[in-house]
């Protein structure tokens, strides 16, 4: 049985920021889909965080500093309630679904530490459970799709809901259960054609040739999965540090750009990874 039939955590944050070392989180979400089993769909979390919310976060959630101050769980009982529900679900086997889950997840280990509590890796017992990340997925699947628009980027969940059939709701968009479920489909159906016969399979490289093989890659247990989303992740942050370094950057071009590829979490910045990039 391939893994997108068995049993799936679909996993998402709604934060302060863009930073993970820094965003801190307002709402999350961690639902179980598939297996067999009747849907476990606990209604989201409502964190406050303790500090203002951004206005351009405001507009991308709707969560204002005044309405999670009235109706969040304060953020030192909240944030080990996520880590607690994330490391239970590894416990069980259970591989967790995001897309880009290393900014959530990364978000969620800085934030146990700003809270005084063990990183993640200790919740989780010393090494990271399973982590099937549709970002990652995507781009390995597809290096080279082009932006929808100057809005909507090549590989944001939006976009892979379409290149997957999935349907998309733009009013209920960028909240966490939302986005968590989506992944999940997309990530189910990313399963669903990778265990399905190469010649059945549809074409997702559209005008650029035959790219169904690289379908293969996701028809494997879900531990060789694990270990490929690790490279996939560290080459994709390479080729787009080197991009960054050069003059095809073209404004956005730093010549000391570092892009980590660390993955399923990002590692804090230490003070000599600063000096070396600077």
């Amino acid at each position: 049985m391939g893994w997108h039939l068995g049993r799936l955590a679909a996993f998402d944050t709604e934060t302060t920021g863009t930073d993970p070392h820094q965003a801190r989180i307002v709402e999350a979400y961690l639902g179980q889909v598939g297996g067999g089993e009747d849907p476990l769909d606990i209604p989201p979390l409502l964190v406050n965080p303790g500090i203002e919310i951004p206005d351009e976060a405001a507009k991308i959630h709707g969560f204002t500093t005044e309405h999670v101050r009235e109706h969040g769980m304060a953020a030192e009982q909240a944030i080990p309630r996520i880590a607690t529900a994330v490391a239970a679900t590894w416990k069980n086997g259970i591989p967790i679904i995001g897309h880009n889950a290393r900014y959530d997840l990364t978000v969620l280990d800085a934030e146990l530490v700003r809270h005084g509590e063990p990183p993640l890796i200790e919740w989780a017992g010393g090494s990271y459970g399973p982590v099937i990340d549709t970002f990652v997925i995507s781009k390995y699947l597809d290096k080279w799709r082009r932006k929808v628009s100057a809005e909507q980027g090549a590989h944001v969940l939006k976009t892979c809901a379409a290149v997957f059939g999935i349907p998309w709701n733009d009013a209920d968009a960028h909240g966490a259960r939302y986005d968590a479920l989506i992944a999940a489909r997309v990530a189910w159906r990313m399963g669903t054609i990778a265990h399905l016969p190469r010649n059945q399979r549809p074409r997702i490289q559209a005008g650029r040739g035959d790219d169904r093989h690289l379908f293969d890659a996701l028809a494997v247990p879900l531990s060789d999965l694990f270990a490929s989303q690790r490279k996939w992740a560290a080459e994709q942050a390479t080729s787009y540090q080197e991009w960054l370094r050069s003059p095809k950057a073209g404004d956005k071009q730093d010549a000391a750009a570092v892009i980590s590829g660390a993955w399923p979490v990002e590692p804090a910045p230490t003070q000599q990874t600063l000096q070396e990039a600077s």
